[in-house]
């Protein structure tokens, strides 16, 4: 048996037990797999936590990937403009070319990235540190 994260399109989280990735599949493909909150069928797999043991290669790679998320942290806390809650607000403003264009950061509500997408407004979550260490 392998389990699965999963998410409906009501952004409800839950966990599915299969066979395989290819039961998964199947099953979702044939919509047999609904959302135990609310029954929707639109499921899709997300990421889910993962444990690594530390030893030898996968020590390594698990710190490269981490310097690689710290390197990105850092140019984006240096060359992004920090608009705050205004993210939303400020991304359709530049997007609609009412003020220049410019590279911006902040934050959004699950209702304000939704949106955004509806708007065609392209943007890039990505889970900053509350502070980043030199």
């Amino acid at each position: 048996m392998i389990i699965y994260d999963l998410r409906c399109a009501n952004n409800h989280r839950f966990e599915g037990w299969f066979d395989s990735g290819d039961d998964l599949e199947c099953q979702l493909a044939q919509g047999q797999v609904a959302c135990p909150y609310c029954d929707d069928i639109c499921i899709e797999r997300v990421l889910s936590p993962v444990s690594i043991q530390k030893k030898g290669a996968a020590t390594r790679e698990l710190e490269s990937t981490f310097q690689a998320w710290r390197r990105l942290c850092d140019y984006v806390q240096e060359n992004f403009e920090d608009v705050g809650h205004n993210f939303a607000r400020e991304a359709l403003k530049v997007h609609h070319g009412q003020t220049e264009e410019r590279n911006i950061r902040g934050v959004t509500t699950e209702g304000e990235e939704k949106m955004l997408e509806e708007e065609g407004v392209p943007f890039v979550k990505i889970p900053m540190p509350q502070q980043l260490d030199s």
